[in-house]
């Protein structure tokens, strides 16, 4: 079954004077189900995990990069499979091995997250708190004003869905030296990031110590704690950082950057890591 992004939709275009019928891409928004199996007193559970509304494409690195950010696996060497439902493309399982254990206590989910919030259905304050391994790494990364100021452009030639539909929020990955790595798209913002960050899990690219996320709109705490579970220590962010993303940042060692343009930014946290000042 083919796995679309975007749809197109017939609107009425108004403007000054005019009145016309055109055709419009919207991003498509669709609920994945994940789903975990895994060995217990020798036989299988099955488990539900979670519910996400997100733009499908890359479905296995978004569930994995969930499950990683949700403390619920620790390493891609843990999964024996990621299949999709042969009769629902919305539904995917995560099967570990047999000697392998998820971490439940850590997603005490009521198995629903919107697209616009990754960390709605918790059950407690507490639930919300993931501790990543990698958090307190030691990092020489660093970048230069000069490379911050060209990110926002390349991020925009990456965004090919973005430019068609202004729906997608994206995060990318760059070299300190500014090449372009990777990048994700989803109508959710943690979701863009849960697919870079499995994306990475898969290829055995973590920790990410040593390389730079942007983030196609605002910084929030959400997405400061994915990014601090994958050992991020440098985030660029073309909006605003919430007050709890700025918190997160300076306890988890992270230099945190804000409303990025091309010929200004400001830095609210780990001021050392920007050079060229």
């Amino acid at each position: 079954m083919e796995v679309l992004s975007t749809t197109s939709h017939t609107i009425r275009k108004i403007t000054a004077g005019n009145d016309t019928l055109v055709q419009d891409e919207l991003a498509v928004e669709e609920p994945l189900e994940i789903r975990i199996k895994y060995w217990e007193k020798g036989r299988q559970i099955a488990r539900n995990i979670s519910v996400t509304m997100r733009t499908p494409g890359c479905d296995p690195e978004l569930a994995l990069g969930f499950l990683f950010t949700e403390g619920v696996v620790h390493h891609y060497n843990q999964i024996e499979k990621v299949a999709t439902d042969p009769f629902d493309n919305n539904v995917l399982t995560v099967e570990l091995k047999a000697d392998e254990k998820p971490v439940l206590g850590s997603s005490e989910r009521n198995f629903y997250t919107t697209s616009s919030c990754g960390v709605c259905g918790k059950s407690s304050i507490e639930a919300i708190k993931t501790h990543s391994t990698y958090q307190f790494l030691e990092s020489d990364i660093s970048v230069g004003k000069e490379i911050l100021f060209t990110l926002k452009d390349r991020l925009r030639e990456q965004q090919q869905v973005f430019e068609s539909t202004g729906g997608l929020h994206a995060s990318a990955l760059f070299s300190p030296q500014g090449d372009f790595l990777m990048l994700r798209e989803d109508v959710g913002r943690h979701n863009a990031l849960d697919k870079i960050i499995g994306s990475a899990l898969i290829q055995n690219m973590l920790p990410l110590t040593e390389k730079l996320l942007l983030l196609s709109g605002r910084a929030s705490f959400e997405l400061l704690q994915k990014a601090s579970m994958a050992g991020i220590k440098i985030i660029a962010a073309i909006g605003a950082p919430s007050s709890l993303a700025v918190e997160v940042a300076e306890e988890s060692g992270i230099t945190l950057i804000g409303f990025l343009k091309n010929d200004g930014f400001n830095i609210y946290t780990g001021f050392s890591r920007v050079t060229e000042l």
